[in-house]
């Protein structure tokens, strides 16, 4: 690999080609098999996966939603800026899977739900929380999500291609894969997604690690790679703009504002914060975890989750250092003409570290790393799309029409999936005129301004039974305010860059806040202030009784006693039917039909075919416990959690194991 000072032609060939058309006919295939073999006539079989998925599909889908382009573009980019320290959000990840698998997703599991903010809903009654959260949630999906990713594949395609002068090769490379992401979320539900997710990360493994290989190799090995990295300077300098850090191979840095990027007790305890978020309460990732058998298959998920992401940091990471020190001139510009002839933005280009590794492999392998990044791509967007298109189903849909048959509740999430393809084409203009120098900062930061709240929220509602409806609303609230304040203040004004003779434009309080408090730390400190109303606003308001907690916290989810809905216990004369209450143990409350007839005009026996369900369909899916009396449904769910021996001891065996070998890469580069 040699440095190119000028713009490369179009480096692909007929054989990359033909590998990318190779990957886009085998992971349609199984994309459709898997829609086919699937059982589509129920909500929790489409949503849920008839809760029936082996480990292995569960840990692999877990690690593919989490690892996009955004990841391949962002953790690189990152690496070849300021070293390894973005590698401890991904060891950070480690733990906070076991506990998503040990504490979470138990309660979840015993309480019987399809999505988190239907969880809320069971466990404070109202519809406010759930309605806020639920909005909160697509509102994410699509502008943090949907947008960091494909502006990443749309950084990927440019590049590689050439084309950045021409967008009408961007909207139709876009296009195909939300219009292929699309159809196997609308057909096929969350098994073909998790199926699809199972074999794509084992292309993007295999990629990963040849691209590592050849980086390392280029470079002289590990050896060289932390020596060299201090030298990668641009030959054209701006003062002493964009020159390598000195704790560029160390986790803990200074927690002096403006000595460090990423100050150690924000790493310790903001990315912990944004972490339980994500991975516990997020719904696109949680999803995968309740299509578990059992609880056992849960934690085993979680498990080999957990140990896969250890290889980020060596797979995207140490290869984005590596790119600085091949490409210097152009992964490490800091002159703003630079870096726009480089990469098109004038505030880096740090963004095309591992895109530049991608394209000086042998051909063929240059076409099928293509195919790993579009894998990572289409592996994000399938499972937002699903998860998104559950979430607006089941909390939205059911609060608009509250007697939708269960018929019309799959027609409703399988459109909803193409809602979303059109915001995301809309929002591509957007993302190019806006690109950011560390793609993954920016969605970190994103995330230390809204989760917090959502958070503290969920702690409390498994941890502290004395959580009550009020106390959840006004510490989701007032968060939400000063999270959106700070997102405000923070990209309402366009800073200079290191090197430019330009006067700051914030006002001297705006920029004290800003400068002095890390977005790590601002996180914490959101998380405090959320806890706080929260138990306050708690404590002076009625509390809910035991009878309506049984299942829903963490010390009473094995209760097998049956749980009395706060509905009912506040004897509210609500006009609603069963349908608010979409869980698992009563799907079928729904509707007690199909929604489906003989005497439907052609029209509509046409739409359902093409959605995929039929009345054969809608009666093998059946509830089998819906004949169950409520004592039985109770005993049942606090049954689902046992787990036998001897593999409970194997699991949490690994789960310390685990634990103590991402503790060690922490302390060795801490």
């Amino acid at each position: 690999m040699a440095e190119d000072n000028g713009q490369e032609g179009m480096k692909l060939n007929w054989v990359d080609f033909l590998v990318l058309a190779g990957y886009f006919v085998f992971v349609l295939a199984v994309g459709l098999y898997t829609s086919w073999k699937a059982k589509k006539g129920s909500v929790s079989s489409y949503f849920l996966a008839s809760r029936n998925m082996h480990w292995i599909p569960v840990g692999a889908s877990l690690f593919a939603s989490n690892i996009g382009s955004s990841h391949f573009i962002g953790l690189a980019g990152s690496g070849a800026a300021s070293g390894i320290g973005i590698g401890a959000f991904e060891l950070n990840a480690i733990f906070v899977l076991m506990l998503l698998g040990w504490i979470f997703v138990p309660v979840y599991m015993s309480a019987g739900i399809f999505t988190m903010p239907e969880y809320l809903r069971e466990r404070f009654g109202g519809q406010r929380i759930r309605i806020y959260l639920s909005v909160l949630a697509l509102i994410l999906y699509v502008f943090t999500k949907i947008s960091a990713d494909l502006y990443a594949g749309a950084l990927f395609i440019t590049t590689s291609l050439n084309v950045q002068d021409d967008p009408e090769w961007l909207y139709v490379s876009i296009l195909i894969l939300l219009a292929i992401a699309a159809l196997f979320t609308i057909a096929g539900g969350l098994t073909a997604v998790i199926w699809t997710d199972f074999v794509q990360t084992i292309l993007m493994l295999i990629g990963a690690f040849i691209v590592m290989g050849s980086s390392f190799t280029e470079v002289g090995g590990y050896d060289s790679l932390v020596v060299d990295y201090f030298d990668a300077k641009p030959n054209v300098t701006v003062k002493d703009c964009g020159n390598p850090p000195d704790y560029a191979m160390h986790f803990f840095r200074s927690l002096i504002p403006g000595e460090s990027d990423l100050p150690w007790t924000g790493m310790v305890f903001g990315v912990t914060v944004s972490g339980i978020w994500y991975w516990c309460t997020d719904q696109v990732i949680v999803q995968r975890a309740l299509s578990s058998k059992n609880m056992l298959h849960a934690k085993a998920g979680c498990l080999l989750a957990g140990a896969i992401k250890f290889l980020p940091l060596f797979l995207l990471v140490f290869p984005g250092m590596a790119s600085r020190i091949l490409y210097p001139n152009k992964v490490a510009c800091v002159d703003p003409d630079e870096c726009v002839k480089y990469c098109g933005a004038e505030t880096g280009c740090t963004n095309i570290a591992y895109i530049l590794l991608v394209l000086d492999l042998p051909n063929g392998l240059s076409g099928m790393m293509l195919a790993v990044m579009m894998a990572a791509l289409m592996s994000s967007l399938t499972s937002v799309f699903n998860s998104a298109s559950t979430i607006f189903t089941i909390d939205i849909w059911t609060r608009i029409r509250r007697q939708a048959t269960e018929i019309e509740l799959l027609i409703v999430g399988r459109s909803f999936v193409l809602v979303l393809v059109i915001i995301s084409v809309i929002w591509i203009p957007v993302i190019q005129s806006s690109p950011n120098s560390q793609l993954f900062v920016y969605i970190q930061s994103i995330s230390s301004f809204l989760s917090p709240p959502v958070c503290a929220v969920y702690l409390l509602a498994i941890f502290w039974k004395r959580t009550n409806e009020p106390g959840a609303f006004w510490g989701l609230l007032i968060g939400l305010v000063i999270g959106l304040f700070r997102f405000a203040i923070e990209f309402a004004f366009t800073v200079p860059t290191c090197g430019q003779d330009k006067p700051d434009p914030r006002p001297e309080w705006i920029r004290v806040l800003v400068d002095n408090v890390h977005y790590l730390h601002f996180g914490c400190i959101l998380l405090v202030i959320s806890m706080v109303v929260t138990i306050v606003v708690s404590l002076l308001t009625e509390p809910i009784p035991d009878k309506c907690l049984h299942r829903l916290t963490f010390w009473t989810k094995d209760s097998q006693e049956v749980r009395v809905s706060i509905r009912e216990w506040r004897n509210e004369k609500e006009p609603e039917a069963d349908t608010n209450k979409l869980h698992l143990d009563d799907a079928k409350s729904v509707s007690n039909k199909s929604g489906i007839s003989q005497a439907d005009p052609a029209w509509k026996r046409a739409l359902f075919t093409v959605c995929g369900v039929s009345k054969s369909s809608m009666e093998e899916a059946e509830d089998p416990d819906a004949e169950l009396t409520a004592e039985e449904k109770a005993k049942r769910a606090a049954e689902f959690l046992e787990e036998k021996k001897p593999w409970t001891n194997i699991v949490d065996g690994c789960a310390i194991l685990i634990m103590t070998a991402a503790a060690f890469l922490w302390g060795f580069y801490a």
